[in-house]
């Protein structure tokens, strides 16, 4: 992911390469969907700081570096809006996918869970899709 964009090629990838994670198939796509949630919650309530207890540690870095402020302040400033309803779940080992009606998340699995890596994600015909925040 580079220049604010997640390559859907990236995804294909991972559909493809990786089948490795924790859990079963059912568990892993469980715990993307509660995570999804939380995070979807959390920006409904305002909470921004919950909402970035949610984001991976290199997609907190990266939007403090940008907005030279602290998570919070700049998840807010960023004005990123709830995504709605989530349709479809998609988990690929350690990396998920979670389409929204309004949103598009990409996730990564670490030793405390699932973490959001990209958020405000819209795909763009034969390109990669292009994220509001993602991580460096």
């Amino acid at each position: 992911m580079g220049g604010r964009t997640c390559g859907v090629a990236v995804c294909v990838l991972l559909a493809v390469g990786t089948v490795g994670g924790c859990g079963t198939a059912a568990e892993r796509q469980d715990d993307v969907r509660d995570t999804t949630a939380a995070f979807q919650a959390a920006l409904s309530e305002g909470a921004y700081s919950r909402a970035c207890s949610v984001l991976a540690p290199a997609t907190v870095e990266e939007l403090e570096q940008s907005a030279s402020s602290p998570c919070a302040k700049a998840l807010r400033e960023e004005s990123l809006r709830p995504g709605g309803a989530l349709r479809n779940a998609d988990v690929y080992g350690n990396q998920a996918r979670a389409v929204l009606s309004a949103d598009t998340l990409f996730l990564s699995h670490f030793s405390t869970g699932w973490k959001v890596v990209a958020a405000g994600c819209e795909p763009r015909p034969q390109e990669p899709y292009q994220c509001r925040i993602k991580g460096g």
